[in-house]
């Protein structure tokens, strides 16, 4: 399953409470249920004013779709083409 990295534009966001990224995740896992299997949320990262996910899906349509139904932003989705890290020198 292609994996996708989405920038959402939320002004403020990294001073959120606990309380408000559990509801926004909450809201996230909901929609992801309506969609089924095709879309996957693999994890997030908060910074000040943007959160950057990482999504597994069928296509770029159903982040899209994710974001359009849970009423988030959806500024960048990329497909990832590739991973590496340290251990890519060691080749």
């Amino acid at each position: 399953m292609p994996k996708f990295v989405i920038e959402r534009a939320i002004a403020g966001v990294g001073a959120s409470k606990p309380a408000e990224l559990q509801a926004i995740s909450q809201k996230s896992c909901g929609v992801l249920q309506e969609l089924g299997t095709g879309v996957q949320w693999v994890q997030s990262y908060v910074t000040g004013d943007k959160i950057y996910c990482i999504y597994n899906a069928d296509d770029e349509a159903l982040v899209r779709e994710h974001a359009r139904r849970g009423g988030f932003p959806a500024d960048s989705v990329a497909r990832v083409m590739t991973v590496i890290d340290p251990t890519t020198a060691e080749a």
